[in-house]
């Protein structure tokens, strides 16, 4: 599939610089493969760097025709529509640069290898990252629990608050210590980035924690397993958060918030408690009340995009304060605050 050095172009149309753009951003900002461009007709003209928080001079082109000019070999579906479904008017854009010899990578729940696998060439390949390898896995029965490594599962106050940023972070960070860490991806964007894990939204429910204890005892052998986090318990529309918790069976919890946010992301805005609050809920349902392994949330990534830096550090010192837990913002200031607090579970 996906070469390392492979030249990417993503197409983002009309997303960039919104939550839409996860994937888009996520691969900008830590895949190694090279990025040559993003297709937004709504940012045309500019970089990357001019539209969201990454300091990369990546151009931003209008058009798929104008992407091939500078050469491309993948075309990257960097936007996270509702639902994950094909818009209609992605396909046209798709089918030009199958034409011209373009392999595609697709993190949307709908196929692109069913619409075009007859017109690949030997060469070119389509990645639908939403389809599972094994899509029937053994029913989770808490197997993970015996395990002597360490399992940090990133869990949120609700969706796209940072929880895949935040572990990516945090394994750079106790990579750096010399830590024997390995990331665990559970969507689309951290299986693109790292090369490994499952797509957890696309189990059907009863698979969906054997699938994450699957994956959790296949690198029962490192020390550190630092599993992405998806969805949230608070948000009515995710129901990811317990199969991660049963299959992986966690030691530490890391808690994902983004300042300033006080209802989840849905029409009804159903309220966020006191983080104090999150906290309890999601130890005492990560233990079920002591029946599983012991997890306490051990740090807080918070996500305080739109501040400056003076005001970003009051705010953390602030909610350390109240919470008496160590806080940061782990891609302004690193991870290693949250490193350490996980080190010390050792």
């Amino acid at each position: 599939m996906l070469n390392k050095n492979q030249n990417i172009a993503i197409y983002a149309e009309g997303s960039m610089g919104t939550l839409f753009a996860k994937m888009a951003e996520g691969v900008i900002r830590y895949s190694s493969n090279p990025v040559i461009c993003v297709i937004d007709s709504c940012h045309a003209g500019k970089s990357v760097s001019e539209i969201c928080s990454i300091d990369k001079k990546i151009p931003i082109v209008g058009t798929i025709e104008q992407a091939l000019n500078l050469n491309p070999e993948v075309l990257l579906l960097g936007t996270a529509p509702s639902g994950g479904r094909l818009p209609e008017s992605w396909i046209k854009v798709i089918d030009k640069a199958v034409e011209n010899g373009l392999s595609v990578v697709n993190g949307l729940h709908d196929s692109v290898n069913e619409i075009f696998s007859c017109k690949l060439s030997p060469s070119q390949w389509i990645w639908d990252i939403r389809q599972p390898v094994n899509d029937k896995p053994k029913i989770g029965a808490a197997r993970a629990s015996f395990l002597s490594n360490e399992r940090i599962l990133m869990i949120g106050t609700d969706m796209a608050v940072g929880k895949m940023t935040a572990g990516l972070e945090l394994a750079n960070s106790l990579k750096a210590e010399a830590k024997d860490v390995v990331f665990l991806a559970t969507g689309q964007t951290g299986i693109c980035i790292s090369g490994n894990g499952i797509p957890l939204d696309a189990y059907k429910v009863d698979y969906a924690s054997g699938a994450v204890e699957e994956m959790v005892l296949k690198y029962k052998n490192n020390k550190y397993l630092i599993i992405e986090g998806q969805g949230s318990l608070l948000n009515p529309g995710s129901t990811a958060t317990l199969p991660l918790m049963r299959g992986s069976c966690p030691t530490a919890l890391v808690l994902c918030h983004r300042l300033g946010l006080e209802v989840v992301e849905s029409e009804t805005k159903i309220l966020i408690p006191p983080l104090d609050e999150v906290i309890s809920l999601n130890e005492q349902l990560a233990t079920s009340l002591n029946s599983f392994t012991k997890a306490k949330v051990k740090a807080i990534a918070l996500d305080t995009r739109g501040l400056d830096n003076v005001s970003a550090k009051n705010e953390i010192s602030k909610l350390e304060e109240k919470l008496n837990l160590p806080v940061t913002d782990p891609v302004r200031f690193s991870a290693k605050k949250i490193a350490n607090a996980i080190s010390k579970i050792e």
